[in-house]
């Protein structure tokens, strides 16, 4: 897979704090990655997003040090509207990011903001809304949805203006688990059909981690540990970094422990069932 970010010895300290919120940090994000983020509140998760898409250091202001680059575009030299046409941001609060009386008219805003022409924009908009399944909310106004459905609609805006890469901060904290469930079927459709990378700051590992394929945790500006999601749960117990365990696999690694077993570490219940009767089998 080709690199499509790269951060180097990246640190960022805001205006009037005497703290870096990223100190220091260092990652590579390949094409086609869906990469989870977690720590802490506080541990630099939104600020690292912020820089990935331009809004730190151009909106921003503090101490900007290292570098970001993407598509082979160092972040801090070009203006944010031109990296929005790569990585685009979804809030946690949506609310935030609906402007329009409209389903329709909030996708096309941010085309209109790019000066996509008339007919083009009509066109990109019809085929946003038809990919992501959105006709039905196509004329109600933003203010009026459901959370979901108003988390939808902010990714859809995004996704209209075709970045390469969709950030998203905590988009799942305001939302019921039904909302939550149709939320994250969304961008795992996005990244797996539609080939957008994929790097989503969440507390709620448990709904994420079978669909992620690396981790990446944090802690007071700091990249503590990163990897290939199964092998991270495989190594590591997550509570040590401030980081609740996902349930399915802490199962199985106490069952394991308690009898002795070799249980497959596993990110979903049906592939827990899976591995649990394939080692009762083993050993029959």
């Amino acid at each position: 897979m080709s690199e499509l970010i790269s951060i180097e010895n990246l640190s960022f300290r805001y205006v009037d704090t005497d703290f870096y919120s990223l100190n220091n940090v260092n990652l590579k994000i390949n094409k086609g990655d869906f990469v989870l983020l977690c720590g802490p509140s506080g541990c630099g998760k939104t600020t690292l997003l912020r820089a990935i898409n331009g809004l730190i250091p151009n909106y921003y202001q503090g101490e900007y040090k290292g570098k970001v680059i993407i598509e082979n575009k160092e972040v801090s030299k070009h203006k944010t509207y031109e990296i929005a046409k790569i990585a685009g941001l979804v809030f946690q609060d949506p609310e935030n990011q609906l402007f329009t009386s409209s389903v329709e008219k909030e996708i096309a805003f941010g085309l209109e903001n790019l000066a996509i022409p008339r007919d083009e924009m009509r066109r990109i908009v019809n085929e946003t809304i038809r990919v992501l399944n959105l006709e039905n909310l196509r004329y109600k106004v933003p203010a009026f949805l459901s959370g979901g459905e108003q988390q939808k609609v902010a990714i859809a805006a995004i996704y209209a203006m075709r970045p390469k890469v969709l950030l998203l901060d905590e988009p799942l904290s305001n939302l019921d688990p039904y909302s939550a469930i149709s939320v994250i079927e969304l961008i795992y459709k996005l990244n797996k059909e539609l080939g957008l990378t994929i790097l989503i700051a969440e507390h709620r590992l448990d709904w994420l981690i079978p669909f992620s394929n690396r981790i990446v945790i944090m802690n007071e500006g700091r990249i503590l540990i990163e990897g290939e999601t199964r092998s991270i749960l495989e190594k590591f117990d997550l509570e040590q970094f401030d980081v609740n365990d996902p349930k399915i696999p802490t199962l199985a690694k106490r069952i394991n422990k308690i009898f002795n077993l070799r249980i497959k570490i596993s990110l979903t219940v049906d592939e827990f069932v899976d591995n649990f009767k394939k080692e009762l089998n083993d050993r029959i």
